[in-house]
């Protein structure tokens, strides 16, 4: 039987099996995607990226050199996708997680991991008037300190009057190998203070500065989703080229912060330490 929660407005399928994911989001009264919808071939493709949303624990995006370095030594990393070079998304999304707590207004969800060290994660759902506020928490469990981060990964429907209104000071560029290398201006059509609509070129980056707020609009199937973060400062934007699909990703760091000076957003947890986040995002109707 699928996982569900229903409210008034919106009903909620998650997929805990598969990295504890989202597998859809949608408004009852007429069946509309709010995030990106997962049919029968993406759920027995057997992975949370062909899902609506997946957790991002104990890291998001990419990390370079094969592993980190934490006070007690090195950590050493595998590449855990078939196409990606580099590891990414840390481990969360690629293990079965375990229903805690069903009830008609939430679910909570662990994982209990030892890959590539031991921490919990736990994710708690909840869905009331149209509004469904996701809560990540992630607890160190090894004895060994380990540099932490964390976030989510949501795959929102794209046309070509999709518009963004995120604002952010700075953003991350990137090499070759969508790695962080340098904080830069806003490039130009980046500027998203102001609701616009998405670049037509591959964006792939980390935004720092970001408030927390953000609102997408989708005028064409008539609502928009109010969003707000906490305990994260930074978002990445990944809006692949000629594709149905962008992700906006409230994550606590940038892409391979194990690796840049001071890095930004991590945090090195001790045993029993926690860190957590929330996300939560508003479905409006459009008159």
């Amino acid at each position: 039987m699928p996982l569900r929660l229903d409210d008034e407005l919106t009903s909620l399928t998650l997929a805990p099996e598969l990295g504890g994911s989202i597998a859809k989001w949608t408004v009852k009264a007429t069946g509309q995607a709010l995030l990106r919808n997962s049919d029968q071939h993406a759920l027995a493709a057997g992975t949370a990226r062909r899902l609506a949303c997946y957790p991002l624990a104990p890291w998001s995006n990419r990390i370079a050199h094969g592993g980190f370095d934490c006070p007690d030594g090195w950590f050493a990393l595998a590449a855990n996708s078939a196409t990606d070079p580099l590891p990414i998304h840390g481990s969360a999304w690629q293990q079965p997680w375990q229903v805690i707590e069903h009830t008609p207004r939430q679910i909570c969800l662990q994982l209990d991991s030892q890959l590539p060290f031991a921490y919990r994660a736990q994710q708690r759902f909840r869905l009331i008037d149209g509004r469904l506020n996701i809560e990540l928490t992630v607890t160190h469990l090894a004895p060994r300190a380990a540099w932490h981060g964390l976030g989510l990964h949501p795959y929102f429907p794209r046309t070509p009057h999709t518009t963004l209104c995120a604002a952010a000071q700075q953003i991350w560029q990137c090499d070759e190998s969508r790695l962080s290398t340098e904080l830069s201006a806003l490039p130009a059509g980046w500027d998203f203070e102001q609701a616009c609509r998405l670049p037509s070129e591959l964006v792939d980056n980390a935004f720092t500065g970001w408030n927390g707020h953000c609102r997408i609009t989708q005028a064409d199937a008539g609502y928009q989703l109010d969003c707000h973060a906490s305990g994260v400062d930074y978002y990445i934007l990944y809006c692949p080229v000629g594709q149905d699909f962008f992700c906006f990703e409230p994550v606590s760091h940038p892409t391979n912060a194990h690796h840049l000076p001071g890095r930004p957003g991590l945090h090195l947890l001790q045993q029993g330490q926690s860190i957590d986040m929330q996300f939560s995002m508003q479905y409006r109707a459009l008159r």
